[in-house]
């Protein structure tokens, strides 16, 4: 399991005190905390140092070309997150193949043994602005974007030529479709068809996370599972002689070198996908934020070691969070006693490939202060005492409030 210890890094200050001081990622991670609390400083930084690890386990960069000229802080630029460091910054990631450290401005990496194969994964992070990809004709021609929804675009225009044509969505009844020739996309529902460009801001948001997603599981779930070391010997040597081909350039820039070390690594194999997404329920209703929480939870089911990483502001996803995983103990306690109808009573209310058990799980909580801490549960469910329920009870109460004084002054 991948885990991260982060403290003084941009809002984080004291960061996660609890156990060893390391936050889990299990298989479904979920932060929650107000504005500015550091929510996607942990994402971003989990999302680079995985892919660092990836990096040098392909053997894009060596150890030594890491450490040296400060490379690291150039790496976090990609996420615009590098000025977040200061001199009381402290990072620690413990991968499956690397522990990657960060003290005092020193970077120290130490490689250790691999219990089993290196998954070897595919990482797409998707950011909170994802809707300008499908709200903007021609995203791909617009200058000085944030260097993840470059990345982020890249795949959405592979997923949607992989479409072959169209695909039905999970939310309001709606079919997607690609014209390849010339490069529309519309939106197709039982008494309207209309570009994505005149689509609600909500579709306009769903449909890439929704098309990248399921594109990069499929792309996962066609591997075989195997390591990169899979590739034939000749193979190997063409794609060193391709990197370093990249680190000889010197006129190319980290961003740069990052997009064409990505290019490569589609001739690897890849074992697992983790999915890092901002504000899943961005501009959604809460029936089709439940609908998107299950799809992201159903794709990260389909292969052991998927990772979905969550950021959010919607006291919904905890909520629905909360069914799939009491959805996840009736459906085992169901298959073993063989109650087909329970099942069926089941699927309609949380899809059986969409429950998780509560030991894949894991909620935190970032404060003002810079503190990460622990969502409490109850029998393995989250609880229910969490500040985004916290502001739909002090909303209720100050509306009693309200009913009072207008009492008063009758």
């Amino acid at each position: 399991m991948r885990k991260l210890s982060v403290k003084h890094v941009g809002p984080i200050k004291g960061g996660y005190e609890s156990g060893d001081g390391y936050i889990d990622f299990p298989g479904v991670t979920m932060f929650i905390g107000p504005q500015g609390s550091g929510k996607s400083t942990i994402a971003k930084l989990y999302s680079t140092l995985a892919w660092i690890e990836k990096a040098l386990f392909r053997e894009d960069f060596s150890l030594d070309y890491l450490i040296k000229y400060n490379r690291f802080k150039k790496q976090l630029e990609y996420q615009n997150i590098s000025n977040y460091l200061s001199e009381d910054s402290e990072i620690n990631y413990h991968g499956q193949a690397y522990a990657i450290s960060y003290r005092g401005g020193e970077l120290e990496i130490r490689e250790h043994a691999i219990n089993g194969d290196y998954a070897f994964p595919k990482i797409m992070y998707v950011p909170a602005e994802r809707n300008f990809v499908s709200a903007v004709d021609k995203p791909d021609l617009m200058k000085r974007l944030p260097a993840p929804l470059y990345t982020f675009l890249e795949e959405y225009d592979a997923a949607k030529r992989d479409l072959g044509g169209s695909i039905d969505l999970p939310i309001g009844n709606t079919r997607f479709a690609y014209r390849e020739q010339n490069e529309t996309s519309l939106l197709i529902g039982p008494s309207f068809r209309v570009s994505l460009l005149e689509a609600s801001s909500g579709f306009q948001s769903f449909v890439p996370l929704y098309l990248v997603t399921n594109y990069l599981s499929k792309v996962t779930s066609r591997s075989t599972g195997g390591s990169h070391k899979e590739i034939s010997v000749e193979e190997a040597r063409k794609i060193r002689r391709a990197v370093d081909r990249i680190f000889d350039d010197e006129n190319s820039s980290e961003d740069v070198r990052r997009v064409l070390l990505e290019k490569l690594s589609s001739r690897f194999k890849y074992s697992c996908f983790l999915n890092i997404v901002e504000e899943p329920e961005k501009n959604l209703y809460p029936s089709a934020q439940k609908d998107a929480l299950f799809e992201l939870i159903r794709t990260k089911n389909e292969v052991e070691n998927n990772q979905l990483v969550i950021t959010t502001h919607s006291p919904y996803m905890i909520n629905y969070l909360t069914l799939a995983i009491k959805a996840n103990a009736i459906k085992v306690q169901a298959e073993s006693s063989n109650q087909t109808e329970i099942l069926e009573r089941l699927e309609k209310v949380v899809p059986r490939g969409a429950t998780i058990g509560p030991e894949r799980v894991a909620i935190y909580r970032t404060d003002e202060e810079g503190s990460i801490h622990t969502l409490p549960d109850y029998d393995g469910l989250p609880s229910d005492e969490n500040d985004l329920n916290q502001h739909l009870i002090d909303s209720n109460n100050s509306f009693v409030d309200l009913l009072e004084m207008e009492d008063q002054c009758r």
